[in-house]
């Protein structure tokens, strides 16, 4: 007996789906992040950023570009991912496509991928905005495009084992407001954690979040608080964390058969 092939069909159904959700609320999905950062720049950039010197050699309101993008790709790819997820578990419907056939490993292909392209378009968005307000460089685009979909990709997959594991709306946002946003803000979103004394320096070392913004921040500008080989390696391993939590979740049916 010949092995199962792969359903494309059913991958491209699922991702073609979640896109088309996105269709539906494009103005507002695509308005909402260009007001947003918009007024960033506004409050930061004019009213703070004047005021401030300049930071490693880049002007204040072009240094915080990468942590507005990062702080978009997170909160974007967790929601998108866990709301395409969940909303069929609240309706019922996860039986009819764990009844299909389709594999676990094409359902996460359809889910986190059309997550993760709505993720990433709204950060070049919110690049192609921030670009009408301050100059930006960057020194490293493939680097740039490489942090751009690994941390995307790697937040739509946590966004996903979020939306399999909540039992209502309430729990769906719980960890994005309560963890990942007060992690960003903590984590050199806005500000250059060798600014801080030495103890809370150690101590944001500790905070994953730090990693992943300095390594983005590197493609942009050739500087970042933590080196990109660490920002890397810990992209990449968050990457297969959430890979093997997936992986765990389907053998064993966690919250998704009852």
């Amino acid at each position: 007996m010949s092995s199962r092939t792969f359903n494309a069909y059913g991958v491209w159904a699922i991702y073609r789906f979640e896109m088309a959700r996105f269709g539906r609320t494009l103005l507002q999905s695509v308005l909402t992040p260009v007001i947003t950062t918009s007024l960033y720049f506004v409050v930061f950039g004019a009213a703070i950023g004047a005021r401030m010197e300049e930071i490693g050699g880049v002007p204040y309101g072009a240094f915080i570009v990468p942590g507005l993008i990062m702080l978009t790709l997170f909160t974007e790819s967790i929601f998108n991912a866990s709301f395409g997820i969940y909303f069929p578990k609240f309706t019922g419907t996860i039986y009819e496509l764990l009844s299909a056939p389709v594999s676990p490993l094409e359902t996460v292909l359809g889910y986190v991928g059309a997550a993760t392209t709505k993720s990433a378009i709204l950060g070049l968005i919110i690049l192609a905005t921030s670009a009408l307000f301050v100059p930006i460089r960057i020194l490293h685009p493939v680097w740039m495009a490489a942090f751009l979909l690994l941390t995307a990709a790697s937040f739509s997959l946590f966004g996903f084992i979020i939306g399999i594991w909540a039992k209502n709306f309430e729990q769906l946002q719980l960890i994005p407001m309560l963890v990942v946003t007060p992690l960003t803000f903590l984590g050199g979103a806005f500000y250059s954690i060798a600014v801080l004394p030495p103890a809370w320096q150690t101590v944001s070392l500790f905070n994953p979040v730090v990693y992943l913004i300095s390594g983005f921040r590197w493609s942009f500008y050739g500087s970042s608080d933590v080196g990109v080989v660490p920002s890397l390696a810990f992209t990449l391993g968050f990457l297969l964390i959430c890979l093997l939590l997936v992986g765990w979740i389907f053998k064993t049916g966690y919250r998704l058969k009852n």
